[in-house]
């Protein structure tokens, strides 16, 4: 399976002076772990997670002051749409993040995230030949 069996629309962008509060409402009216960070000004887009909303919130700071600018990650991971997913997860593993961004031609076609890639592999029937620990049933 590619990528683009897994990545999902780009259904959240926010520009870098939304509030991470603004930013969160988002996220969370469209179900989605990250939103691409649209600056006019930045040749490419940047991307807001879930992890950098709770970076700011656990360090004490006020998502109603604190803007997307400030938490966003500027050079975002990429993916092709024609990479196998074991590729694109092996990149997500190795560089520890749950999302990269899609290119084709240049333009952005889409996210993958990590649950992405769980649920193509989970509805696809993927199956492990590991033995179950003793004790363990297979039902």
């Amino acid at each position: 399976m590619q990528v683009r069996d897994g990545m999902s629309d780009v259904s959240v962008t926010v520009g870098p002076s939304h509030t991470l509060r603004q930013a969160a409402k988002a996220m969370v009216d469209r179900n989605v772990g990250a939103a691409l960070v649209i600056d006019d000004e930045a040749p490419t887009p940047g991307i807001v997670t879930e992890r950098d909303l709770l970076l700011s919130i656990g360090a004490g700071e006020d998502p109603d002051v604190e803007t997307v600018g400030g938490h966003m990650t500027e050079s975002v991971l990429t993916a092709a749409p024609d990479w196998s997913l074991e590729h694109a997860a092996a990149e997500m593993a190795r560089r520890s993040v749950r999302h990269l961004v899609v290119f084709e031609e240049g333009d952005v076609v889409g996210i993958l995230s990590m649950r992405d890639i769980v649920k193509v592999w989970t509805s696809a029937g993927a199956t492990s030949e590991m033995p179950l620990p003793s004790g363990a049933s297979g039902d």
